[in-house]
């Protein structure tokens, strides 16, 4: 069976059991700062476990894309580790337990996909007898079959827990340890575990109480290159269909063939393991950067490069395994199909950018290793190679090898604390993150009709919350949320701010900073008792700030209007990647691989605005995701949207999903008008823009400021460019003039110069200190003093302010003697506190001592009669 037959045969199979399909999460957590990326099959069902929200269903079943970069160096060396994976997984909110997850998991394995009975294991918590029980009374597993472990019990601090099962498969006497009590759970690599059951039956309380859960939920997960590994009988998850086309892809590129070196077979596996992590992590929205998910991408694209270069492929390759992925994972994953060419780009620019700072990091290792020896070091300091290894993406096994290549050793004990500093803070801003997102649990909302509504004024309070607690009244000065039944205030979504305003009650009045809403789309209100109290079952009336709200509207069916106009001006590449749309201003991040040129922005502008000019009236209904796909509605990035969705279309123009706020006509957003653009990552730029009254105040301001130019150019405005023009002329010719009286004025100054040269060897050699109005004139000084003497040294210096500067040139003849710039303008800098250095015929530096300018230039001239041989 194939890896992409098994994956839906699991979830037919369990569509079977009554359970809801639904598809992968996106590798970008929704909702949770807790987590970087999606690392297992539940982590986006996590509000369901815990009770906070109300599941689509009391049984779903998933093919979760999942990403882990923990043990990232083993990668390529072990059978089973990968950076992406795919995790199957049936999940019960307070419905079935032990007795029909076991049932099932037994079923699907041995009558759906066939494996053999006598080859299945598993292993219970010791103290787990009820499922002990089941899988030997009821399934019939032999009592030698089943191991109680201590290690069968899930938890991770506070919160649910309980026993698991696991089901192993015996792979066979050949693959394992050969000792006579080697069973599941032995290091070896014969009994392979293939599926875990999650029994969660306890809340786990702060003292460390193990309370039963009224309500017991099962979490599953199951490999998919796990299974596909036994299913297609292959010694590790690499040889499957799901990844050795890849492999054997980078083999023909490499001109090497896997199986014959063991190096080489772990440098096609990390290709191949990381190809598939490139692909599905750009396809979910993230782009490579220097911090967070853009940094895991970064990392394993790099790492990926890095072993290419070793397998001997040389430039760029890695968009040509994309082509591989996609073609296997691309009828199963959703979104990588469309995304194709976007992907490419991506990886062709990032790529291209690592090769360049490959070269920069070798130069910047090999000025390390040549500085270390000097010192007679024996190894490169920890921190260098965490330096490295961090800031420029430069791999520490590289490191090693280079460094091995010149007699040392690295620091791993340094680079290794390095690291584990990088690691706790990390971790202690994950925790600190984990502080702040703690809500209250809505559950018991869960028979309540709540809705939204424009026109409503009027409600009843249905919750009051601070933190994570629920509160029956709040008074003044506290910070809290509220859930009404029915509200006119417009929650974040799309890239929009929130509805602020006023709720009040009879008794107080709360002001609403924000306003939100919870995945499974209850909207609630985030602001601060202004004054007396509210309580829950208090009548309110609401004070929408409309006018806001309004300017809102504005800058976000113009959003809308650009994303368009951006599409039919630069490509259909162009897609949303962010946006936020404010009372003042719009923003919008978009994918495009070059700055927008003015011309491109005028058309962007001109087909904005000329829609607005036309008055259009905007059609906003609500259907079905299918009917919306059909009519061809591009859905806005980071945005989760349930069966029935919200379209917003401008007649021939534009069509979106959007569940923002928006103008009923164009005409009522006035005008539309570029304040920047710019790029802000690798393949995305920036582009903010004004509407309505914000866009007038910026025309009158930039009139007013354009009479004001006129008037200190005396000229009228219309003629100010002209007048510019004449200026820029006028200020060329002087600045000409200037330097030619300068260069004239310095040629005459230069006996005194030449005065203070000396004998080096056979050599003239110049020091002194000049008057210079910049580098630029200290440098062009020392051109025409070298030029005067044909053949020798010229160090010069000069003092200016609170700084020093030097400069010293070497003709070639000097410098075949021995003579070397840099190294002499390195001292004599460091006299004078500071440093630098350069090329052998040319060098400049800096210091901060002015002071030491005459005991620098001394200095100097010692180094210069050193270097006589």
């Amino acid at each position: 069976m194939k890896g992409n037959e098994l994956r839906q045969a699991y979830l037919k199979f369990f569509e079977s059991k009554q359970h809801l399909i639904l598809d992968s999460f996106s590798l970008i957590p929704e909702n949770d700062p807790s987590l970087l990326l999606i690392g297992a099959g539940m982590a986006p069902l996590k509000p369901f476990f815990t009770g906070k929200l109300v599941p689509p269903r009391t049984r779903v079943t998933t093919c979760q894309k999942c990403i882990r970069t923990g043990d990232i160096e083993n990668v390529g060396r072990t059978a089973r580790h990968h950076t992406f994976f795919e995790m199957l997984g049936n999940f019960s909110f307070g419905d079935y337990f032990k007795k029909d997850a076991i049932h099932w998991a037994w079923e699907f394995l041995t009558e759906v996909i066939k494996l053999d009975k006598n080859r299945l294991y598993v292993t219970v918590y010791p103290d787990d007898q009820e499922a002990y029980d089941i899988w030997h009374k009821e399934v019939g597993m032999p009592e030698d079959h089943i191991t109680r472990l201590e290690d069968n019990f899930w938890e991770i601090g506070e919160g649910p827990c309980g026993p698991d099962s696991e089901i192993f498969y015996d792979l066979g006497e050949s693959r394992g340890c050969g000792e006579p009590d080697c069973a599941p759970g032995c290091d070896c690599d014969r009994y392979l575990e293939i599926w875990n059951l999650v029994f969660t039956q306890f809340n786990r309380t702060a003292d460390g109480e193990y309370v039963p859960l009224e309500k017991k939920n099962i979490d599953t997960g199951a490999g998919l290159e796990r299974l596909a590994s036994v299913l297609q009988n292959k010694e590790s998850n690499f040889e499957t269909d799901l990844i050795f086309p890849i492999i054997e892809k980078a083999a023909e590129m490499a001109k090497v063939t896997y199986h014959t070196d063991a190096n080489t077979d772990v440098s096609l596996k990390v290709i191949g393991d990381h190809a598939r992590a490139i692909t599905v992590l750009i396809s979910d929205g993230v782009l490579p950067s220097n911090e967070g998910r853009g940094y895991v991408l970064r990392r394993i694209l790099r790492r990926a490069v890095r072993h290419g270069r070793l397998l001997g492929i040389e430039g760029r390759f890695l968009t040509d395994l994309v082509d591989v992925v996609i073609d296997i994972l691309g009828s199963g994953v959703p979104g990588l199909i469309e995304k194709h060419d976007f992907i490419k780009r991506v990886v062709a620019n990032e790529e291209d950018r690592f090769n360049q700072t490959l070269a920069q990091g070798l130069d910047m290792l090999g000025a390390l290793i040549n500085e270390l020896k000097e010192a007679d070091a024996t190894d490169v300091p920890g921190a260098e190679v965490f330096k490295l290894y961090d800031t420029y993406g430069f791999p520490w096994e590289l490191t090693e090898e280079i460094a091995g290549e010149a007699g040392l050793t690295i620091d791993m004990a340094g680079f290794e604390s390095a690291m584990a500093e990088q690691r706790a803070r990390a971790r202690a801003a994950r925790e600190d993150v984990d502080a702040k997102v703690a809500t209250p649990d809505i559950t018991f909302l869960r028979d309540e009709k709540l809705s939204d509504d424009e026109s409503a004024t009027s409600s009843e309070i249905l919750m009051l919350g601070e933190g994570a607690t629920r509160l029956d009244n709040a008074s003044d000065g506290m910070e809290v949320t509220l859930i009404v039944r029915t509200t006119p205030f417009h929650a974040e979504g799309g890239g929009q701010l929130g509805d602020t305003g006023f709720i009040v009650g009879p008794m107080g009045k709360m002001e609403v900073h924000t306003t939100k809403k919870l995945p499974e789309g209850t909207t609630y209100h985030v602001g601060t008792i202004v004054e007396g109290n509210l309580q829950v079952g208090d009548t309110v009336q609401f004070e929408v700030d409309t006018t806001r709200r309004l300017a809102m509207a504005r800058n976000h069916t113009a959003t809308h209007l650009l994303h368009a106009a951006l599409k039919q001006v630069l490509g259909n590449h162009v897609n949303q990647a962010g946006s936020l749309v404010m009372p003042d201003r719009l923003r919008f991040d978009f994918t495009h691989f070059s700055p927008v040129t003015a011309e491109e922005l005028k058309q962007i502008t001109d087909l904005v605005n000329g829609e607005i000019l036309k008055a259009v009236s905007l059609n906003i209904q609500e259907m079905s995701m299918d009917e919306a796909k059909k009519l061809g509605a591009m859905a806005l990035f980071g945005e989760k949207y349930g069966d029935r969705v919200r379209v917003v279309t401008v007649p021939d123009f534009s069509i979106e999903l959007c569940g923002g706020s928006h103008v009923v006509n164009t005409a009522v957003i006035g005008t539309f008008r570029i304040l920047s653009e710019g790029g802000i990552g690798s393949g995305v730029r920036r582009i903010e823009a004004v509407t309505g009254e914000a866009a007038l105040q910026l025309a009158q301001k930039e009139q007013a400021e354009l009479r004001e130019v006129a008037t200190l150019l005396k000229t009228k405005p219309e003629d100010i460019v002209v007048r510019a023009q004449q200026l820029v002329e006028e200020t060329k010719q002087l600045e000409h003039e200037l330097a030619a009286a300068r260069k004239e004025l310095m040629s005459g100054g230069l006996d005194a110069v030449l005065n203070t040269a000396f004998d080096a060897d056979s050599f003239k050699a110049v020091v002194a200190d000049v008057k210079a109005a910049d580098m630029d004139e200290l440098r062009s000084t020392a051109d025409m003093v070298r030029d005067k003497i044909g053949s020798g040294i010229v160090l010069l210096g000069m003092a200016n302010d609170d700084k020093v500067n030097f400069v010293c040139m070497a003709t070639k003849d000097a410098v075949k003697a021995g003579f070397h710039a840099g190294n002499i303008v390195k001292a004599t800098a460091q006299a004078a506190g500071g440093n630098g250095g350069g090329r052998p015929d040319m060098a400049q530096a800096g210091g901060k001592n002015p002071s030491a300018l005459e005991t620098a230039l001394e200095k100097g001239k010692e180094t210069i009669l050193s270097m006589v041989k």
